[in-house]
């Protein structure tokens, strides 16, 4: 279980255990790991021979008897809290295999080639090229981003672009000609279809503003269906502001991504909530899917991990550890505020929502060794489901059936992943070896995606990447190489995306891809930004 604690500068995890205690304590990687996080938390020296010829470190690392935390303990209280959950930077290493899984972004819909025209000014209010070209960005951008399009570049667009229905008929003549010469009046729509855009499809239409409203008015045309071209056609009217060219553009493309994906809703206007340091401590934070609209969530001025919306996205769980515990808040993104959720007593990790939203699963230490417990979303009702010896933390449940949750376990050695039903009978192991954590469920129950290290251990060059497995096979492809340390993957409600957190550029960033490790994208730049979140819907 890894709780990024980069206010303390911690960012992968190890659960320590005796059994734990045993393998890292033989673990030179692990050692150095460890002398780095004490000298963060207590400012013991970093290097490795500084840690183990202080004394209080050496009567930590006993081989025998594992990782002995009674010593740290008196120095830094919160660690009676969360001795059981301490994190280290350890190195993990990558692993190079052919993918035995085929990932079908497009959900079985062929991949259809669309043309986006730029939408025309409607007038010449000075405030429309504004939102015009607001507009026609985030519109192309969306459906770039669908990842069941073949979007046909702007630079092959025909030069006559049409606004409105009227600008595709066949030809420019008065109503009620006859007789008219096809050599001599060709289908504007061919132009679209006809080499160099060879579109199928045809999103166009125009954008006004009027009376400090903005009016805009689109449509998707067939282009091969000369007799009735049009697919869809929409008109949507706001007050006259960026954001809500914004969100228009988004709304259009999600109706048309629902039209032409096979009924499965677009995530244009979904939200993701992570964890950044931008502003001084680690905060919630939240932005639209394409990583626009960053803005702070809680203002606690301490450090807050492991957020996670609420399936009707009107809350959000998360984790703050305070001065002597470590417990779930909850804050209502309807009131604005944190609304009251009880201690469970112990320390308190990785809270996930039921697909209905009436239950949360979390790890809690509360009788010794970290359990996965289930409550009411109040916090009530408290059952516990694992018992077993070592650390149980970051259940998941399956959003499509409610009936099975995934979740982390050190009762083989190293973190592995695990599945069970929701009411803790009949586990069964998913990896089969290395490090395994922070698994998150795919939206229709197939996939679990997770960030693994196939061979773990000193020496071993290579960093932790994505994976995504098929829950009734056990097939697996790696979606990330050789790109830095990749954890804490997190499911689009369409399933066709992946949100995660990458430090491959120097920083750890929130990264997009879709769900075959293709169309990879850096969404935060400010700050260290981690632990990612998608919403629900």
């Amino acid at each position: 279980m890894r709780e990024d604690i980069v206010g303390n500068s911690i960012s992968n995890s190890v659960i320590l255990s005796p059994s734990f205690g045993r393998r890292i304590s033989r673990n030179i990687a692990g050692l150095i790991a460890l002398s780095w996080l004490f000298y963060q938390l207590l400012g013991w020296p970093k290097s490795l021979e500084g840690a183990i010829k202080f004394e209080r470190l050496r009567e930590i690392l006993r081989p025998k008897e594992g990782l002995r935390m009674t010593g740290i303990k008196k120095h830094f209280p919160i660690l009676n809290y969360v001795a059981a959950v301490c994190i280290l930077l350890l190195p993990l290493s990558a692993f190079s295999q052919n993918d035995k899984v085929q990932v079908i972004v497009t959900k079985g819909v062929e991949r259809v080639r669309i043309a986006v025209a730029d939408f025309k000014a409607a007038n010449a209010d000075p405030n429309t090229a504004v939102l015009l070209t607001t507009f026609n960005q985030v519109l192309y951008s969306d459906l770039q981003n669908a990842g069941i399009f073949d979007v046909v570049s702007k630079s092959f667009n025909p030069l006559q672009i049409p606004g409105n229905p009227e600008d595709l008929t066949p030809c420019d003549v008065p109503p009620g000609t006859r007789n008219v010469n096809p050599a001599t009046c060709p289908k504007k729509l061919d132009a679209w279809g006809n080499p160099p855009a060879n579109a199928a499809m045809l999103a166009f239409g125009n954008l006004g503003v009027s009376g400090g409203q903005v009016a805009v008015y689109g449509w998707l045309y067939d282009v091969k269906n000369t007799v009735a071209p049009q697919v869809l056609g929409k008109q949507y009217r706001e007050d006259a502001a960026p954001d809500n060219a914004r969100h228009i553009a988004h709304e259009f493309a999600d109706e048309i991504i629902f039209r032409l994906g096979g009924g499965i809703p677009g995530v244009a206007e979904s939200k993701i909530v992570f964890v950044s340091n931008r502003s001084g401590t680690k905060e919630i934070w939240a932005m639209d899917y394409d990583g626009y609209g960053e803005h702070q969530i809680t203002h606690l001025g301490g450090v807050s991990l492991s957020p996670r919306i609420s399936p009707d996205n009107s809350r959000i769980a998360f984790i703050e550890l305070g001065k002597r515990s470590v417990n779930i808040r909850m804050y209502s993104l309807d009131l604005n505020r944190l609304v009251t959720f009880p201690s469970i007593g112990g320390t308190t990790l990785s809270p996930a929502w039921s697909p209905d939203g009436s239950h949360l699963a979390f790890s809690s230490s509360r009788t010794g060794d970290p359990e996965i417990y289930v409550s009411n979303s109040a916090g009530g009702e408290l059952k516990r489901i694992t018992e077993a010896h070592g650390p149980d933390v970051s259940p998941v449940w399956n959003p499509k059936t409610g009936a099975q949750i995934a979740w982390v376990s050190g009762r083989s050695g190293l973190p592995q992943i695990y599945t069970m039903a929701a009411d803790g009978t009949n586990p069964q192991r998913m990896t089969d070896t290395g490090y395994a954590v922070s698994p998150s469920w795919s939206p229709d129950g197939q996939w679990l995606a997770f960030a693994w290290s196939r061979k773990y251990g000193p020496g071993i060059p290579g960093g932790q990447d994505i994976y995504i497995m098929d829950v009734a096979s056990k097939q697996w492809s790696q979606l990330t190489h050789d790109s830095g340390t990749n954890d804490f993957p997190s499911w689009s409600p369409d399933g066709r995306h992946i949100i995660f957190q990458s430090n491959r550029t120097g920083t750890t960033q929130i990264w997009t891809m879709l769900a075959d490790g293709t169309q990879q994208q850096q969404l935060t730049h400010t700050g260290q930004n981690s632990q990612p979140n998608w919403s629900w819907k």
